[in-house]
């Protein structure tokens, strides 16, 4: 997955917005105000920080892994 493959994703769903609240590098998805995932724009490769349940995140790791 590339950075636009992840916008395009983001952008996909209903009421996200995209910002740069904490500056140019780290481009940051909301939906409703609320952020939901940081992804850095200078991170090779793609790195990104996801909100989620806690036990969303262990599963996700272990499809991942």
């Amino acid at each position: 997955m590339d950075i636009e493959m992840l916008m395009d994703y983001c952008l996909s769903l209903d009421n996200v917005t995209e910002e740069f609240p904490f500056g140019n590098d780290t481009l940051v998805f909301k939906v409703s105000g609320k952020i939901f995932l940081l992804a850095g724009l200078n991170n090779s490769p793609l790195q990104f920080n996801v909100k989620c349940n806690p036990e969303k995140a262990i599963e996700n790791r272990a499809i991942l892994r």
